[in-house]
């Protein structure tokens, strides 16, 4: 069901327009009704609408007004012009503003009934385009290598959840369930600076790029031809590297690391052979679990940063060359994220749930008393990043004396650790949602004074207030709207009404002078809307109040 406007300024045709048309057979749903084109605008910006239909002769903003109007706001939305034959060559400068049709008067409700059968084809035939099954499959088709890989240095590179995990293996056809992982990087040796380097755009650096681009093909193709001979894994390209991701089933995982060492050994001399450069390898640490992955392909990082000191054209294991924990504490991409954001959004329920996961297991992993502070530094430290990104006041929270990081030392297990930071996060979280509460208050509190003290001025917007706010106007509008429980525009109509009424009641002013001081430009859409805000004309209110006061 697609939805309607009817902008229709003679009450008789409006209403006959609606009462003979069956609007639901035919497709469409009659969100409201204007009588004119500047209150259009008020209810094209409330529902927005699929189709306008809309006569083209009306009092304050005509048919091809408000078209373009609309052209210019919801290019998207459809519009029928209804025209006399009168007025058909001033229709016809609907062609510039691309109208999608006009309805010659007089016409029969058979006949609008054909014109909104074309135009729900045409919305049909546009939606069937953008979403045709088939069409979707064949792009999908062709560009599923290039998203496989998005998503492979995706898992690499970053701690993904599960869930999402799961879905792009299906999505992509990768086996990786129940099996044991390891990255390794093989980083082409004697790389320039400016080849490492995205800056460079001179001719010379821009041929050893394509050069560089080159090897790494090369190196891939020779990886890949190895890595399948030995039913190993995953290889490819990813930030000048070309990647290894080792995966093994069942019993095989516990030779992994042995497996993917001699692949690699085989990999490097035959670069070193046919290829006639070498390439340095780093390689990570066993993973059991694939949400891991990112951990092995941050140690392989690590283990290149050793090629300075052990040299070039040689495998570089970072178990050899610093300690690894297995089960080492990690507070990852994942994890600071979901606890910035509860922190920022959540509920109450939700940070108990997430400090109950960062804190769980932790004595059974056996890590070292400095690994395990420096983790709850990584947790304390994001979690002060979000009260400082939101403007918390910590020194209202904790008090002036408060020494975040002196508490750690205090702290004898760690259920007393949890208990802390669970506190900290809660005074954290309410003082966040007191503050944003505040801080929306305020902004609508000010938008209320400007529109109080600038209602007068015809030129007066969402936009401008906006501006003297220096926000957005989509963000204003939601936020508005949730304080002062109405809209801008009917907020600012209702301020210009209320005075419009107390210079009916306390003035000889004339209702154009009167419509000229509450910022109406038109004086005849003054009387417009006042009558439908207070349900009489100015002149019959201004005699009613008279009365009373007699």
């Amino acid at each position: 069901m697609y939805k309607l406007l009817l902008v229709e300024d003679e009450a008789d045709v409006r209403e006959g327009i609606l009462a003979e048309i069956d609007w639901a057979a035919c497709g469409f749903e009659v969100v409201d009704a204007a009588e004119n084109g500047q209150e259009a605008v008020e209810l094209m910006e409330r529902f927005v609408p699929d189709v306008v239909v809309t006569d083209i002769q009306m009092p304050f903003m005509d048919g091809l007004q408000l078209s373009e109007w609309i052209r210019e706001r919801y290019p998207t939305t459809k519009i029928i012009i209804l025209t006399g034959f009168d007025e058909f060559e001033y229709a016809q400068k609907a062609v510039k503003l691309h109208i999608d049709e006009y309805l010659l008067k007089p016409y029969s409700s058979e006949d609008l009934v054909g014109m909104l059968a074309k135009i729900k084809s045409q919305i049909d035939e546009e939606a069937a385009r953008k979403e045709n099954v088939q069409t979707l499959q064949e792009h999908y088709r062709k560009s599923l290598p290039v998203l496989r890989e998005v998503f492979l240095a995706s898992l690499v590179t970053r701690r993904l959840p599960l869930r999402e995990i799961q879905e792009k293996c299906e999505s992509y056809n990768l086996d990786l369930q129940d099996c044991g992982f390891a990255v390794s990087l093989l980083s082409l040796d004697n790389l320039g600076a400016d080849e490492q380097s995205a800056g460079a755009a001179d001719s010379g650096s821009l041929r050893r790029s394509k050069d560089t681009e080159l090897k790494l093909f090369a190196v891939l193709n020779i990886a890949e031809e190895i890595v399948q001979k030995h039913g190993l894994g995953l290889v490819f390209v990813h930030n000048r590297h070309v990647v290894l991701l080792s995966a093994v089933k069942g019993a095989q995982r516990e030779s992994l690391m042995e497996r993917t060492l001699a692949a690699l050994e085989e990999i490097r001399q035959s670069i070193d052979k046919y290829l006639k450069f070498t390439v340095t390898i780093g390689v990570g640490t066993f993973c059991p679990a694939l949400p891991e992955v990112s951990y092995s392909y941050q140690d392989a990082v690590l283990a290149l940063d050793y090629r300075p000191i052990l040299g070039d054209n040689r495998i570089i294991c970072i178990s050899d060359v610093e300690t690894r924990f297995v089960e080492k504490l990690r507070f990852d991409e994942l994890k600071e994220h979901a606890l910035i954001r509860c922190l920022k959004v959540g509920t109450t329920q939700e940070i108990g749930e997430i400090v109950e996961s960062l804190f769980e297991g932790i004595a059974d992993m056996g890590v070292s008393f400095k690994d395990y502070q420096i983790y709850l530094i990584e947790i304390l430290t994001a979690i002060l990043k979000a009260a400082k990104d939101s403007n918390a006041d910590l020194d209202a929270i904790f008090g002036p004396d408060f020494v975040p990081l002196a508490e750690l030392h205090k702290f004898t297990n760690p259920q007393e650790a949890k208990n802390w930071v669970l506190g900290i996060c809660t005074n954290i979280m309410s003082r966040i949602a007191s503050e944003r509460q505040y801080a929306y208050k305020s902004l609508v509190d000010q938008a209320k004074e400007y529109i109080q003290q600038h209602y007068h001025e015809t030129d007066i917007s969402i936009n401008k207030v906006c501006g003297m706010l220096h926000i957005s106007a989509g963000y204003f509008s939601s936020i508005f709207k949730k304080e002062a429980k109405t809209t801008f525009g009917s907020y600012l109509s209702q301020i210009r009404m209320e005075a419009a009424k107390e210079l009916l009641r306390t003035t000889d002013l004339k209702a154009f002078e009167i419509a000229e001081k509450v910022g109406y430009a038109e004086p005849n859409y003054f009387s417009f809307s006042f009558r439908k805000y207070a349900g009489v004309s100015p002149k019959e209110y201004r005699s009613a109040a008279a009365e009373e006061q007699r």
